[in-house]
């Protein structure tokens, strides 16, 4: 007898083995992107949080709006965090002459779990 081709168990047996290791691997990656999400948050948070230190040491005073630190030259910024989102988080400002609070809040439950805040002095906090 002359086979040349597959039996209907050997592709069922492949099928099962392909679906069993996507079962494993598929909460892996999911769990992977939040976590990176989750670094990136606070990463952007620390990368605002500097920028509006420098802009305290050269202005003795905070930016009232987020503008003064993409529109500056050279920038404090070279991205606007504040339209839009970013890596799954979106951002938003309470500034003050004398203090800054930079909220990241997750876009959905499927892009991060925590909120993060950072507050003047660069104190970062997870809520």
């Amino acid at each position: 007898m002359n086979r040349k081709a597959f039996t209907l168990v050997e592709i069922l047996l492949v099928v099962g083995i392909i679906a069993l290791l996507a079962t494993i691997a598929i909460p892996n990656l999911l769990r992977s992107r939040l976590s990176a999400n989750e670094s990136s948050a606070q990463s952007t948070l620390k990368t605002i949080s500097t920028a509006l230190e420098s802009y305290y040491v050269t202005n003795n005073n905070y930016p009232n709006n987020t503008n003064l630190l993409i529109g500056d030259v050279p920038p404090y910024l070279n991205k606007d965090f504040f339209v839009g989102s970013y890596s799954g988080y979106s951002y938003t400002s309470n500034l003050g002459d004398y203090y800054y609070t930079i909220t990241a809040t997750p876009v959905s439950a499927s892009t991060g779990l925590h909120t993060f805040t950072i507050t003047t002095g660069a104190v970062l906090q997870q809520l």
